[in-house]
């Protein structure tokens, strides 16, 4: 019986009320090795950051071990060693959302650009994205940030091209919007400081705005998540168990409904935490050493000697 069927989604999401710790690691693992559509790739090694360049070994390892999982892959960069993601995403046979990061500065934006540009023309990208946050951080005006998408639309006829921000962005900015062929919404409850128990019905909240945003575009969730340690963020608190909920209701969700997500992330990545505090290094299903978080023996209690 596939997760759909045997899971029913109410409008609060899968009723977890009458099951234990084993049955909702059970179901989480269930869920997970089913597969999902789409992974956001972390492929920054404890000890690295961006800005650092990356090896194409330690890029193939880590997508040895999500293949299983996910039929997409997320990359967020095209310098640094980022561009081989996406060729070797294709050459174990996966589909590629494929990212051109841009900020501050012009030189290291053209740069980007001129790569994004030349993987999609290599056959390496099924979706573009010009740009993430970089609206929400105020890195870009609109106007730069319009000439960056057209001047990748142009260049790749026939490969859809969008830019990435938070849901809301999409309805304060049509000409962004207008410009995408496809609307590529970040979807973070946690980070508006929803609890668990109201999150998945915030999260098909802010997908429906997005929607509704590029009147009829297709809407993929670029990234939402879980993190499973540090500190709350108002009534949004991390936690094994939250985490698994999280991914639990996303997943099924987006199965019955027929919704493409990214969920972020593959593995955790501690230089995150200059950022966004302790609960920066823990949205990953994987841990910084590669394992995966969510097993039994990783649950249990740990007794001294």
């Amino acid at each position: 019986m596939s997760v759909r069927s045997e899971y029913l989604m109410s409008l609060a999401g899968i009723d977890f009320s009458n099951k234990s710790e084993d049955d909702l690691l059970a179901l989480y693992s269930k869920i997970l090795d089913s597969g999902m559509h789409g992974l956001c790739f972390s492929p920054y090694l404890d000890g690295q950051e961006p800005g650092v360049q990356i090896t194409e070994e330690q890029i193939r390892r880590r997508i040895e071990i999500i293949k299983p999982h996910t039929q997409w892959v997320r990359s967020f960069s095209c310098t640094e060693g980022n561009e081989l993601i996406p060729k070797i995403a294709k050459e174990y046979g996966m589909k590629t959302l494929v990212g051109a990061w841009l900020g501050k500065y012009k030189s290291i934006n053209d740069e980007e650009i001129e790569a994004v540009i030349e993987v999609a023309k290599a056959g390496h990208a099924d979706i573009v994205a010009v740009g993430n946050e970089v609206l929400y951080r105020e890195d870009l005006s609109e106007e730069d940030l319009l000439a960056y998408i057209y001047k990748v639309k142009e260049a790749l006829p026939g490969i859809p091209v969008g830019y990435v921000d938070a849901y809301y962005e999409f309805g304060n900015r049509p000409k962004i919007t207008e410009a995408c062929d496809v609307i590529l919404a970040n979807c973070y409850p946690f980070w508006e400081g929803c609890s668990l128990e109201h999150s998945y019905l915030y999260m098909k909240d802010m997908y429906n705005r997005a929607y509704r945003a590029g009147k009829g575009k297709k809407v993929i969730i670029t990234e939402t998540g879980w993190p499973n340690v540090g500190e709350s963020f108002y009534g949004a608190e991390p936690s094994q168990e939250n985490a698994m909920k999280y991914f639990i209701n996303t997943q099924a969700w987006a199965k019955e409904e027929d919704i493409e997500i990214f969920y972020f992330s593959s593995f955790d990545e501690g230089w995150k935490t200059s950022d966004e505090g302790d609960v920066g290094a823990y949205w990953g299903i994987w841990d910084k050493d590669e394992k995966l978080k969510f097993t039994k023996p990783a649950l249990e209690p740990q007794t001294s000697k």
